[in-house]
């Protein structure tokens, strides 16, 4: 009979298992720890069971990329942990939404969550068709996603509030309530909601179908629209020359 722990795909059940797995196959990583977190800024308590976890693989010369959203970006605990894994030598970037949660060791095993017992259940995968096309997935949002600059980062509330201004009106637009914008950005529904209320309010709309029809009248969700807050962009060049933009 075929062990289960050399199943494609295995069925993790119970913090403490899964714990357990994590811990394992993480301290066993000798080459690449790829780590995608979405949900905002992490607990204090996990932060500070991973930080010397992290460090000591750091230290032994495996090279560490994570993903967070933008929201952590004024989270001082999680700010605090990306500092040290930085000093380093790991790299951290943000984007303003995550897929989901994965975590993918030397590319040979992968977890991700096990719906629909999502804090109760993982999948530990370790099939090779199935890591790769995760580690794919991760490398596309890690090409999208904005390197921390820990020297800067206080200074630049653009990228948080700006692009997460973005990204919120974008989902208000196609129907989304506050609640589910909230979630899949990883901060709060007040968050969400003071976004929109600021920019109802320079606006003047009454109402989001009134909102998203002028967002839509102002060409605003474009590239090239200007929102409130941010400093507006130059005017489009003359078609006979070539614009060239670096998006920061």
């Amino acid at each position: 009979m075929q062990r289960q722990a050399e199943l494609p795909i295995e069925h993790l059940g119970g913090e403490e298992v899964i714990g357990e797995a994590l811990r394992l196959a993480v301290g066993s990583c000798k080459e690449e720890l790829l780590t995608a977190q979405p949900g905002g800024g992490r607990s204090p308590a996990l932060l500070a069971e991973a930080l010397p976890r992290d460090l000591a693989l750091v230290r032994k010369g495996v090279r560490q990329r994570t993903l967070y959203q933008h929201s952590v970006r004024s989270h001082g605990p999680t700010l605090a942990y990306i500092e040290q894994v930085l000093a380093e030598g790991a790299q951290v970037r943000t984007l303003d939404e995550i897929f989901e949660r994965v975590i993918i060791c030397d590319r040979s095993i992968a977890f991700i969550p096990g719906a629909p017992e999502r804090k109760s259940a993982a999948l530990a995968i370790r099939h090779p068709g199935a890591i790769e096309f995760l580690t794919k997935v991760f490398e596309h949002m890690w090409e999208r996603a904005e390197p921390i600059a820990l020297a800067t980062e206080q200074h630049r509330p653009d990228l948080l509030t700006n692009s997460v201004r973005r990204t919120v009106l974008r989902m208000v637009v196609t129907g989304h309530t506050d609640e589910t914008i909230a979630a899949r950005l990883g901060v709060s529904a007040r968050t969400v909601s003071t976004h929109i209320r600021k920019v109802s309010e320079a606006l003047g709309s009454r109402s989001r179908a009134e909102l998203g029809y002028l967002l839509s009248q102002r060409r605003l969700l474009e590239p090239e629209g200007s929102l409130l807050g941010e400093t507006p962009r130059p005017q489009t060049r003359p078609r006979r020359q070539t614009t060239r933009e670096h998006c920061g």
